[in-house]
């Protein structure tokens, strides 16, 4: 696999034109809610959130919601979408936090969606999300079943090619979270890395602090 990194500042101003990724967000929102039961006393917030898409889909459903990415063109995006709908309850914050960054603050919820298979090392991450989740709180983390590589026309800075469940689980229970959920939340069809129309299916896991 190539493990250089993608430039998702390069991206962003035509992110949210692939009709695939407003479905997919819609619908990994959709199992949140129905995993996590989100509310108007709660606090979220969205790893590697891009241009905001499940960010803003799981807006109505909480007090608050901070996106939090390394890409400052896809946090730009954001940020104009926050600005023109008027959303008091939605913040962006720019971290990286494979350079040391610390996550601002502690939350009810913490989702991800198609961010982990972009980190080296899962386990670190994982612990940072847990610890950063007050008790009682759930990390979601939306991302693909094992794929073969196929699900990227260009894996640059792709790390896992998808997530075995049973590694997941241990990942989670590594990283004190409990009553561990699996399930699937959604699925792309999309051509493949040889250009062949496939169906990929995404996964929610769900753990609890």
């Amino acid at each position: 696999m190539k493990t250089g990194k993608r430039n998702f500042d390069k991206e962003s101003a035509t992110w949210d034109q692939e009709p695939r990724r407003l479905k997919l967000a819609a619908d990994i929102a959709r199992a949140i809610v129905q995993a996590a039961q989100p509310n108007h006393n709660m606090d979220a917030l969205d790893f590697g959130c891009g241009t905001g898409l499940l960010t803003l889909e799981l807006q109505p459903a909480v007090r608050s919601i901070t996106g939090i990415d390394s890409s400052p063109g896809m946090l730009d995006m954001l940020k104009s979408k926050v600005q023109s709908r008027q959303l008091p309850n939605v913040s962006a914050c720019c971290l990286d936090l494979a350079m040391g960054a610390a996550l601002p603050g502690t939350y009810d919820l913490v989702v991800s969606s198609m961010t982990l298979h972009h980190i080296k090392d899962i386990g670190p991450l994982l612990s940072k999300l847990s610890r950063a989740l007050r008790p009682g709180g759930h990390l979601c983390i939306a991302d693909l079943d094992p794929d073969g590589g196929q699900f990227h026309g260009n894996n640059d800075g792709v790390f896992h090619f998808g997530f075995p469940e049973a590694e997941l689980r241990q990942a989670f229970a590594q990283a004190g979270l409990t009553d561990v959920r699996y399930r699937t939340a959604a699925e792309v069809s999309k051509p493949d890395a040889g250009g062949r129309e496939r169906l990929f299916t995404v996964f929610l896991m769900t753990g609890r602090k």
